[in-house]
């Protein structure tokens, strides 16, 4: 499978967009390379970007990138909020999908000393690709920025990793390593105060503040010590600045491991720490891209929080984020370009279920054979988890039975994941089609292309069965949720948990035929067989389940 990671690039310029456009311009002239996220800021002179790829077509890029901002940004006159070392003040490489940590080292140690010998850049390895533990801290290394640089260099302690032991005054340095996915956050604040602000700051973030006070030593004696109040939010690096561009003091933070501090949590936090302090937060913005799962997770956290069901769409947990924590006070928040998973979506997939249902049905009836039953099956299929996910919801909210939302939060919420899965189906149904109908279009001129085109037409076949059999699973352990709504749900919706359960019966058992009819085209005869029989008899089960469920219904609506 392909190994891909992503590249986040800070750049000492956020005011030129020419400059930042030609910078840019060789990240995108490397073939392989996806240039995901562009952004700008004018207060700090800084541009955030955000590209991903396979690692040596990431790292080529990244050389790219520096080398153009090495020739075209003047540090020797650079001023801006954010603390700076560099033309490319930093460059991080982070893995994204079947890649170690310790390969993404590897691969930032190599683009360092690439970078080192021969642009002649001071380069600094920071967090998992710098061996020396005493020196793999961002904010440790850069620490003194640019006008201290020149002396700091000189210290034997403070060696480049590679490159010269000579601070380049047009250039600066660079500090280029590997780390786990950083989220970069501001907090707005009703307040134009920065020392009010990194009073907040210092409040939160893990390394606090430092303090002195006068203790006794051992023979009575008043001295004077420091101390050190960590702050209360683990992996959370801020300070406090003034954005002039909005009139604001922000906290502005890194969210080194959102795992350990969610994105939430550290909303929250500075809410509360602020509040202390007598400010109020406004709004916050996300700097870069963000993972889904942040997103979706922040917006089941608010939900929870008003006592109200997690079990609804992924596009609603989104919006209720972004609402949450005012990510649109400053900039509209648009997630296509903000949440790396849907930056990295292939346009041409999901091809069907992005369709209007008109248009949707128009291509189902039109001369193609694709989409067929099996994406209609699995379609069904969603459309009765969906009823199912509502009913849920619906109770959760009915009045009386408030002490009851968490219970149907937790039953909608299957529903919603069973509906997703469905949904991810019907494209794949038809996909698994295309694919056998190119197998048998393969050329068979010769020996070698006739087993090359047996091999594919069988390969793609599996998969044309394996796929409506996983429909039939998924809609057979949506009927769960549906019993159980038809059983304890809202009673006003007792005939939509109905309905629901028609729709994953016809899911499942439409589903097998198209198991059945892929089978007669492969040739493994023990893989048919056993998919066969558990096929039929997870029929069996769909059928009996479905007639357990309607008489439920039918004893709840009788007259």
């Amino acid at each position: 499978m392909q190994q891909l990671i992503e590249c986040v690039p800070n750049f000492s310029e956020g005011n030129d967009m020419g400059i930042i456009k030609q910078i840019t311009d060789q990240i995108e002239s490397v073939e392989g390379v996806r240039l995901l996220n562009v952004d700008p800021g004018k207060a700090t002179n800084r541009t955030v970007v955000t590209f991903v790829g396979e690692p040596r077509a990431v790292t080529e890029a990244a050389f790219r990138a520096i080398k153009k901002a090495g020739e075209l940004i003047d540090m020797s006159r650079h001023k801006g909020e954010h603390p700076r070392m560099g033309a490319t003040d930093v460059c991080p490489l982070i893995p994204v999908s079947n890649i170690s940590m310790e390969e993404t080292a590897t691969y930032a140690q190599q683009l360092a000393k690439k970078v080192g010998e021969e642009l002649k850049i001071p380069v600094y390895l920071y967090e998992a690709a710098q061996p020396d533990k005493k020196r793999s801290n961002l904010s440790i290394i850069r620490a003194g920025e640019y006008e201290g640089f020149f002396k700091k260099i000189k210290e034997p302690e403070w060696k480049p990793d590679f490159g010269p032991v000579e601070f380049d005054a047009k250039r600066g340095g660079t500090v280029i390593g590997a780390r786990d996915f950083l989220v970069a956050y501001n907090v707005n604040l009703n307040t134009t105060s920065v020392r009010r602000a990194n009073a907040i700051a210092f409040d939160v973030r893990e390394a606090g503040r430092k303090s002195k006070t006068v203790v006794k030593d051992e023979k009575g004696n008043e001295v004077e010590i420091e101390k050190n109040q960590p702050g209360t939010l683990k992996s959370v690096k801020a300070i406090g600045w003034f954005i002039e561009e909005y009139g604001i003091a922000q906290i502005s933070m890194n969210l080194t491991n959102i795992n350990v501090t969610p994105v939430y949590i550290a909303f929250d936090e500075v809410c509360k720490k602020a509040g202390d302090r007598g400010i109020r937060v406004t709004g916050s913005e996300l700097v870069g891209l963000i993972p889904l799962k942040a997103m979706t997770d922040a917006g089941k956290y608010f939900l929870k929080k008003q006592k109200r069901s997690v079990g609804v769409s992924e596009k609603e947990l989104i919006r209720i984020a972004i609402k949450s924590m005012g990510l649109d006070e400053l900039t509209p928040f648009k997630p296509e370009e903000k949440i790396i998973e849907y930056m990295l979506r292939d346009p041409a997939e999901s091809k069907l279920v992005r369709m209007t249902l008109a248009d949707f049905a128009d291509e189902t009836a039109s001369e193609s054979p694709a989409p067929g039953g099996g994406s209609i099956s699995s379609y069904v299929g969603a459309l009765g988890a969906s009823l199912a996910a509502m009913v849920a919801n619906l109770s959760s909210h009915k009045k009386g039975w408030d002490d009851r939302w968490e219970e149907f939060s937790n039953w909608a919420e299957k529903g919603q994941q069973y509906k997703d899965e469905m949904i991810r189906l019907v494209d794949q149904d038809t996909e698994a089609f295309n694919k056998i109908m190119e197998a048998f279009a393969f050329p068979k001129a010769t020996e070698d292309e006739k087993r090359t085109r047996k091999e594919k037409i069988q390969s793609a076949t599996k998969t044309a069965i394996e796929i409506p059999y996983k429909v039939m699973q998924t809609a057979y352990a949506s009927m769960e949720v549906i019993k159980e709504m038809a059983e304890k749900g809202n009673p006003n919706s007792v005939s939509d948990a109905g309905v629901a359960a028609l729709c994953a019966r016809s899911a499942a058992m439409g589903a097998f035929l198209n198991v059945r009819i892929n089978t007669a085209g492969y040739e493994d005869k023990k893989f048919v067989a056993d998919v066969i029989s558990k096929g039929e008899e997870l029929e069996l089960k769909v059928i009996a389940l479905e007639n357990e469920i309607l008489r439920i219904v039918h004893s709840k609506i009788r007259p």
